[in-house]
Formats: C-alpha cells, structure tokens, sequence
C-alpha cells in the first residue's frame, strides 16, 4: 500500500484566487472535507516555507483538540502545503498514549488550465515514524480529498 493519496480534479477559480485562499488559515473550514476544522490561532496568512499556524479541530473520538501547521511548500501560486502535528505534542496523551501525532502532510499543486486550474492535492504520510501513528493511516478518504479541492474551487471564485 502507498504512503500518500493523491486527487487531482479541475476547477473554475484561478490559480490566483486558489492560492489566496489556500494562503490564508482562517479560511481552511471553508474547504475542509473531514469537517473537523473549528477555526484558526496565530497568522492571518501564509508567507512562506516555515511560517506556522494553528487550527482548533474536532473529532468524535479525540474531541476537541489543535494542530500546529508548518509550512513545508510555497510557491506563489503554483504550490503550498504545511504539515500538521498534535499541539502540543502530547496533548492527547492520556487518550492516545505516546503516539506522536505528526510527520504527515497536505501539499496543493495548482497548474492554468483552460479557463481553470487544474489542482492536485497530496496527502502524504511517508514522514510519519511512530509506527502506532501509522497504523491510523489513511485518516482522510480519496472523496474527502476531492471534495475539499472541489470547496477549494467553489469558495476561491465566489
């Protein structure tokens, strides 16, 4: 089995719209597929490769918890991608041991196609070392991703 999904679809926005959109944290709930996202803590938007943000998440299982995103891709309008980890660190651990939540990533690639863009989503758990964490991969389904790049399209050309 691969350690990544990836879901490449066509939308309407520009790359330009998509990208100000992707670039911007306090707007990811407006894409989110998994339906988790609560909101944003810390920057107001993405500058570059090692800038952080933090997002309030929500799970059945975890309930309320966040992530803290860094960075790992950014190339105005062409890509961006952050890899997320619990924060801190061990915030669950009383519910999930000493599994260390991190090592996986999100990266959107965006190309001009036609009057669109044609976008790629990769989620990759490669990076991922805690092999308890491991085992709970794939988190996100290939329709989840869709239907986030498809939220994408929709909320960057409205």
């Amino acid at each position: 089995m691969s350690d990544q999904i990836s879901v490449t679809r066509t939308v309407a926005a520009s790359p330009q719209q998509l990208f100000a959109l992707l670039s911007t944290p306090a707007r990811h709930q407006e894409i989110d597929g998994a339906d988790m996202l609560r909101g944003v803590d810390g920057a107001s938007e993405i500058g570059g490769v090692g800038d952080e943000f933090v997002m309030n998440m929500h799970n059945g299982q975890l309930g309320d918890y966040q992530m803290k995103n860094t960075v790992t891709a950014f190339e105005t309008d062409r890509v961006i991608g952050w890899a997320p980890a619990m924060h801190p660190i061990d915030l669950k651990k009383d519910q999930i041991g000493d599994v260390r939540a991190e090592g996986h990533t999100y990266t959107w690639h965006l190309e001009p196609e036609g009057d669109g863009t044609k976008v790629t989503q990769v989620y990759d758990w490669s990076g991922v070392q805690d092999q308890d964490f491991r085992g709970f991969f794939p988190m996100l389904s290939e329709d989840q991703l869709a239907d986030s790049i498809d939220r994408a399209g929709r909320a960057a050309s409205a």
